[in-house]
């Protein structure tokens, strides 16, 4: 089934897929999905992990092909969408990852691609803190934890990220050879951390961010920190000494 939502035409320089994890966003997911560049792209994959709402069913209507993954965590959800891709009998040459809550430009998808299209990059980074953020739409402890984790990673790897946020596209074989693990937290920050130790060709852009649609299940709650915080800084330890 692919993403049908507008009539489809894939550049045939770079095809191009999309993973978004998605846990009880029935309020944004259309939203997400119809403001895809579909002239770029081949599948809109929505990962519903456990939701209890109509997520799914809004997003198959979209156009999205919906996959559902059990074990909570977002880079479990992460991880079924790449592994599904995985067993296509033609694989992406490039896949996007993308919220589901609509705090994200789902358009600015093409920000993200060009540099991989234009200029060999492995992966492209949405940087938040260099884009236009509404007000309130990242609160206090999620910028503070964004600025810690990215500190420690200058001070111990030698490289200056300025987010770890979750809008990125990688060339597909690249993730692969990243082989990632996380299932919850830090995934991002496990896939940054990796591709910093293989050396791929990274950049940060631009990306804008808005205020999201519903309550954030991690920056929203102190607990959500608290543990989003905790995932994140013992990542970074852990690749500190782990060869990949």
């Amino acid at each position: 089934m692919g993403f049908k939502v507008k009539k489809l035409q894939i550049t045939p320089l770079l095809l191009i897929d999309v993973i978004i994890p998605a846990f009880n966003e029935e309020n944004s997911i259309k939203n997400v999905i119809n403001d895809i560049p579909s002239n770029l792209v081949r599948d809109v994959i929505v990962v519903d992990n456990n939701s209890f709402d109509l997520t799914s069913k809004i997003a198959s209507s979209a156009g999205a092909l919906v996959l559902s993954e059990s074990t909570q965590g977002y880079g479990a959800a992460c991880k079924r969408g790449v592994d599904y891709l995985k067993t296509r009998p033609v694989l992406p040459d490039v896949v996007v990852f993308l919220d589901a809550d609509y705090s994200d430009y789902p358009e600015q998808l093409v920000r993200l691609v060009k540099p991989i299209k234009n200029s060999g990059f492995d992966m492209v980074l949405g940087s938040r803190t260099k884009g236009k953020v509404a007000k309130n739409a990242m609160p206090f402890q999620q910028r503070f934890g964004n600025w810690l984790a990215t500190y420690m990673i200058s001070l111990l790897f030698g490289h200056k990220f300025s987010d770890l946020g979750p809008f990125r596209a990688i060339k597909f074989k690249k993730l692969l050879e990243l082989n990632m693990q996380d299932k919850t937290y830090g995934w991002t920050v496990e896939m940054q951390l990796k591709a910093l130790k293989r050396k791929l060709k990274i950049i940060e852009i631009p990306v804008d961010y808005r205020l999201r649609i519903g309550e954030s299940k991690i920056s929203g709650t102190l607990k959500g920190s608290i543990l989003a915080g905790y995932k994140i800084i013992s990542t970074i330890f852990k690749y500190l000494y782990i060869r990949t």
